[in-house]
This record gives structure tokens, C-alpha cells and sequence, in this order.
């Protein structure tokens, strides 16, 4: 029964990111897709902890860290570059 409600989850995941990379392609401004990106990353996140916890494994613990660790990167990123138009300022000495 558990297993079945798993992967129903992860079903639902996949719904989940596809409408996100809908929003991500379609979007109508660039903060939309930002935000999109970052509900990729979480629900990428979710979904591979529930893949670990179908498979009964830890060996996927590291991968979510480092996909979150990633996502929050990104996301920083991107909305630096929205707000100032680059990520890294660079001050120059005339």
C-alpha cells in the first residue's frame, strides 16, 4: 500500500515539473520563470527523496544536497541579475 502511494506521489511530482517547465517556456515575465525554475528544484528535490525512500536506500542524500545547494545558488543568481544586471559587481580603478 505504501508503495502505491509513492509512487503516486512521484506521478504527481512529474505533473508538477512539467507545469513548472510550461511556465518556465511560456512565462510572461522573467521573475515567473525564475520562480518556476526554483519549483523545478524543489520538486526535484522531493521527488528524489521519494525515489530514495521507494528504493529503501540513503545513497541519494548527498544528491539532494547538492541539488538544493544549487537551486538556492541559481536562484540568487537569477535575481541578482534581474535587479542589477550582472550577478558579479566588479569595481574598477581608473
Amino acid at each position: 500500500m505504501f508503495q502505491y502511494f509513492l509512487s503516486g506521489s512521484l506521478f504527481f511530482l512529474l505533473l508538477s515539473i512539467l507545469a513548472a517547465l510550461y511556465r518556465v517556456i511560456k512565462g510572461p515575465s522573467m521573475s515567473d520563470r525564475v520562480m518556476a525554475l526554483d519549483n523545478i528544484g524543489v520538486n526535484l528535490l522531493a521527488g528524489i527523496a521519494i525515489l530514495s525512500m521507494f528504493l529503501r536506500t540513503y545513497a541519494f542524500f548527498d544528491i539532494i544536497l547538492l541539488i538544493g545547494i544549487l537551486s538556492f545558488v541559481g536562484t540568487i543568481a537569477f535575481a541578482r541579475f534581474l535587479e542589477r544586471g550582472v550577478v558579479i559587481e566588479r569595481k574598477r580603478i581608473h
